[in-house]
């Protein structure tokens, strides 16, 4: 087993499970589970309320992604964490995520890193492993111990996102020298940047959207909350929609600021007995944006709504529905949430993983070419497709 992230240390309690069955994890940092640790703000959000196999984002097949997704229903894996490793979860309602009851990201990857402990499974920590070859007898790893050989070999190594936690893409390597298609890896789920000055000065400010990107079938929308930062645009209406510009760097992105259409504005600024716009816009939005939003198109905030011109209210519905956001680029593998791309789910079997021109090699979690939005999907794509690969592997 290489990787002892969400993926990989679900796979080795599964591949423990095998009758006489002798399970060795390899993880580079000294103690796995790094991206279990930082996620949810520290907290954790380990599943969502709902699997939704069509929010994810593949270049392989739909249909594929939904039965690997769904191997493991939701209600299974809940029941997993709080009946088998006794960790308590609490729903979060107006977010649609399932947290640690104690709020401590740290008690779900301790609880994982024990369970693996008990399940007689044997623990590598700071042991990268820097090669792996094909041999007559199975497989061989090149380990900071030496070789080590083994009949089946899962490999979690993630993606590129977030290097300081252990992912550094050798996984990918080696399935692309072994000869299995990979879509190239990219940013997914990671903040955007402008280079607009005024944009910059609104940093800290939060506001509920809805962001639209593309046209026709290839449109795409996400709702929620968007952050102005120091240097662009974060919020999970952002990092969801991201993977978009992150591809096509010239595409538009849209922006409704409050999910509100045109004709209700209008007929909202048309009323007679409204005071100033400005003063209509601040019960919506909050100052700082109204102010950004009526400078740039050009609309004077503290005009009375009777005495607004008609081409001046259709200008600022028109940025108040319709805005076109000024970004300039993204912050790329190193913020960015999860990678995208990845092995192509047809070089494997669905329900073992197994890789099908190399007998007993399995992938998992996010070297493979799926991604969820956030809130907890990415995690449920981990324990799914780990259980999966670790009993694949076991039954070897």
């Amino acid at each position: 087993m290489i990787g002892a992230g969400a993926a990989g240390l679900m796979a080795t309690l599964h591949a423990a499970e095998g009758p006489g069955t002798e399970v060795h994890l390899f993880e580079s940092t000294r103690d796995g589970g790094r991206k279990i640790l930082i996620s949810g703000g520290g907290r954790c959000n380990v599943l969502p309320e709902t699997l939704q196999p069509e929010r994810y984002i593949s270049d392989s097949s739909p249909n594929t992604l939904r039965r690997m997704l769904c191997a493991w229903p939701l209600e299974e894996q809940r029941a997993f964490f709080e009946e088998r490793l006794g960790l308590p979860l609490a729903l979060e309602t107006e977010t649609h995520k399932y947290f640690p009851r104690s709020g401590r990201a740290r008690d779900l990857r301790d609880a994982l890193v024990d369970a693996v402990r008990r399940s007689g499974a044997k623990l590598h920590f700071d042991t990268p492993v820097n090669g792996l070859d094909a041999t007559d007898a199975g497989w061989t790893l090149h380990t900071a111990e030496g070789f080590f050989g083994a009949h089946a070999v899962i490999v979690a190594t993630g993606g590129l996102s977030f290097p300081k936690t252990g992912s550094d893409g050798s996984g990918l390597g080696w399935a692309k020298t072994l000869g299995l298609e990979v879509v190239p890896p990219y940013a997914a789920l990671t903040p955007l940047t402008t280079d607009r000055k005024s944009h910059h000065r609104l940093a800290g400010l939060s506001v509920t959207v809805r962001l639209s990107v593309g046209c026709g079938p290839s449109k795409e929308e996400s709702c929620g909350g968007f952050l102005f930062t120091h240097r662009g645009y974060s919020g999970p209406s952002v990092l969801d929609i991201s993977h978009r510009p992150v591809r096509d760097p010239h595409i538009d992105l849209r922006v409704n600021w409050t999910g509100r259409d045109e004709a209700w504005w209008e007929d909202l600024l048309c009323a007679r007995a409204r005071p100033s716009v400005g003063a209509v816009l601040r019960e919506r939005l909050p100052s700082r944006l109204v102010r950004l939003l009526c400078e740039e198109s050009a609309c004077d905030a503290g005009t009375p709504t009777a005495e607004l011109r008609r081409n001046d209210r259709r200008r600022l519905v028109s940025h108040l529905c319709d805005y076109r956001l000024p970004w300039s680029g993204h912050e790329g593998l190193a913020r960015a949430e999860v990678t995208g791309g990845g092995i192509r789910l047809s070089e494997v079997d669905r329900r073992s993983l197994e890789s099908k021109g190399h007998a007993g090699l399995f992938f998992c979690g996010e070297v493979l070419d799926a991604f969820g939005p956030i809130g907890g999907h990415n995690f449920a794509w981990a324990w799914s497709t780990g259980r999966s690969a670790g009993r694949g592997a076991a039954r070897l």
